[in-house]
């Protein structure tokens, strides 16, 4: 697998613990970047001919996995043993580490949480030091319901087995993306999560059928149409247009089920963008409705995604910045035809004889398109794909280990400009009996010039009273559902937030800026919400004096119910044009905001603060119990009592 080398922004000196560390909730007017920053309607699109001024490289870096004939990883290969090409051209190796899987007490190591303070959130997330994390999906969208339970009891066998110090998170995928358990070696916890099973299992809206699987449907409206059937020729073209819809349904849902997909990968990936280090992506699915990756052999490698380019283009940029590699599941285990199951009533086949061979053609070409899609996934990612396998637990033992052993390949391209066009990469090994498997390409979009979208504000969107307009992008959608309740926290831009309570509450009227749901009704807290945010995960761009610099970040403040409903929100642009040292002292201590919000004192509510750079197209978010927020404003309002 590759990190999508468009090319990666080198890190500056002072890490996202660091920043925490250091950082201090200060009120608007304390920082620079507060004093510069304004509320401002929304900018056009940066000029092609804009400067970025990010310290970059174009380092590109790959991460290949090397396995031998019986699939097993290969170690102690030197450097002098690969050679890369990009565009055919061969280049030189900058850095070269293998990973070996590590000891389980070198992998339990996790760098210290800084201290915060009470009343202060963060989206931050500690990973190990060294060595690989995993994420598993369960993907209850395009997995029949029955298969969703054994995919269940295996993953419970995996955990009462799974090795000292793994580290894994656990998400689940239907129409939304939900983070169940963040990243843990403790298996009491991922008992806990998979014993709760809400979130875990649930029926999709989008398959035929949630019983048998979805190859292999139950009878459907032109079986049961055939069983009165004759060779009356008006009941052969009913039958026939009865066919045409429902395959036209079906291919209607495949694609739904294909966008639905396309969005949670882009909040995972949104949600891993932060976290340094190789994830591997254990994806169990029953239906495989999309090749995440590009085809390098079509003049346009994005072409099969018809109107959805952008958001695929995106999504893949992002899963291979954050090195992701990918281990697809098959939930389903070794499956057989499922058009001959003594639950259907077989009626067409007599009806029409010829169907027989139909359906099992067609049986197979899915099947096999499927799997086809699982290997390609896999192999260009630099994982493995498990087909045909009822051993789901022993699968998830293997992706693990397999994804523990990889080699980091390290190269500044020949000759590299920033042409917008897709590079593909291939690599050999002096050893052509070897398999490799690594990302194959990158866009080389400038990562420091202006996005190929619109820098279009997002959150002013996300209010309890507006409606959603069918025209908006899919970059709109899949920012405005990286800010839905429950929704992973996207880690682009680290960030804390302290809130806290304004005064006794029992206000009569909301808090200037808010746009509340018309059925919220007071009296109200009002909420005092802070940010310190990394700046070095903010675009700046050189005005055209050449001496000054602007950023565009959007923050908001969104109020949900404890059902998930949205009832008040606030939004606001803040411009900052600075100078060179600004801009230098903005770096080091963030980005500071401050807004108001007010909450229904009645009921139980949940905050979601995020923060999105308008030209960079980088978000981050926290999500908070206010319950919580509560309990600590009342502790630290209470005096101390003298012990006895």
């Amino acid at each position: 697998m590759f990190r999508f080398a468009t090319p990666d922004l080198r890190p500056l000196p002072i890490t996202p613990l660091a920043f925490l560390a250091a950082t201090c909730l200060l009120a608007v007017t304390a920082s620079g970047w507060a004093q510069a920053a304004q509320d401002s309607a929304p900018l056009p699109a940066p000029s092609q001919n804009v400067p970025a001024i990010h310290v970059t490289t174009t380092l590109v870096e790959e991460d290949v996995t090397v396995v031998d004939k019986n699939g097993s990883p290969v170690h102690g290969l030197k450097q002098s043993d690969f050679t890369i090409f990009e565009e055919g051209k061969p280049q030189h190796i900058s850095h070269f580490e293998e990973h070996l899987t590590l000891p389980a007490t070198e992998v339990a190591k996790l760098p210290p949480m800084p201290k915060l303070d009470p009343g202060v959130f963060t989206n931050y997330t500690t990973v190990p030091e060294q060595g690989p994390v995993n994420v598993i999906l369960l993907d209850s969208l395009n997995t029949p319901l029955q298969s969703q339970a054994y995919v269940h009891a295996q993953l419970k066998s995996f955990i009462d087995t799974m090795k000292p110090g793994t580290r894994v998170a656990i998400f689940a995928m239907s129409r939304e993306l939900h983070l169940l358990q963040g990243f843990t070696s403790n298996p009491e916890i991922l008992k806990a999560v998979m014993n709760a099973k809400k979130g875990t299992m649930q029926a999709s809206q989008l398959l035929d059928n949630n019983v048998a699987g979805d190859l292999g449907a139950d009878s459907t409206l032109s079986d049961l149409y055939a069983d009165g059937g004759g060779n009356d020729p008006a009941f052969a073209q009913a039958l026939a247009q009865i066919q045409q819809f429902e395959a036209e349904q079906q291919s209607f849902e495949l694609q739904i089920r294909a966008q639905y997909t396309l969005d949670a990968l882009n909040q995972l990936a949104r949600y891993l963008s932060g976290l340094p280090g190789r994830k591997n992506l254990i994806w169990f699915s029953g239906s495989f409705p999309i090749d995440i990756l590009p085809d390098g052999s079509l003049a346009d490698p994005f072409a099969a995604m018809g109107d959805s380019e952008d958001e695929f283009r995106e999504t893949v940029t992002l899963m291979a910045r954050s090195h992701v590699a990918v281990f697809p599941i098959d939930a389903r285990g070794l499956m057989v035809n499922g058009n001959f199951n003594a639950e259907l009533s077989g009626a067409k086949y007599a009806a029409d004889p010829t169907q027989v061979t139909k359906d099992i053609s067609s049986f197979f070409n899915q099947t096999d398109s499927e799997h086809s899609t699982m290997l390609q996934m896999a192999e260009k990612t630099g994982g493995k794909a498990f087909i045909n396998t009822n051993g789901l637990k022993d699968a998830v033992d293997q992706a693990i280990d397999f994804g523990s052993n990889y080699y980091s390949i390290s190269y500044y391209p020949a000759k590299h400009n920033w042409d917008g066009n897709f590079h593909s990469i291939s690599i050999k090994v002096t050893d052509p009996k070897l398999k490799l498997s690594y990302r194959i390409g990158y866009y080389a979009d400038d990562p420091d010039g202006p996005p190929n979208k619109a820098a279009k504000p997002i959150f002013g969107a996300i209010s309890a009273t507006s409606v959603v307009d069918p025209t908006e992008t899919a970059r709109v959608k899949e920012m405005r559902a990286a800010m839905q309740f429950g929704a992973p926290q996207p880690t682009q831009i680290v960030m804390k937030v302290k809130v806290a309570p304004i005064g006794p509450g029992h206000e009569t009227k909301l808090a200037d800026g808010n746009v509340a749901d018309p059925k919220t009704k007071g009296p109200y807290q009002r909420y005092s919400v802070d940010y310190a945010a990394d700046a070095r995960h903010v675009q700046f761009v050189s005005n055209a004096d050449g001496a000054t610099f602007k950023a565009t970040v959007e923050f908001a403040v969104l109020v949900y119910d404890d059902q998930g409903v949205l009832i008040n929100s606030i939004s606001r642009t803040a411009v900052a044009n600075v100078d060179q040292p600004t801009k230098e002292r903005i770096l080091k201590s963030g980005m500071h905001m401050h807004q108001e919000i007010s909450v229904p004192m009645k009921g139980h509510y949940w905050l979601r603060a995020g923060a999105h750079d308008r030209v960079g197209d980088r978000m981050g978010a926290v999500e908070l119990s206010l319950d919580n927020v509560n309990k600590i404003a009342a502790a630290a309002a209470t005096p101390p009592t003298d012990a006895k």
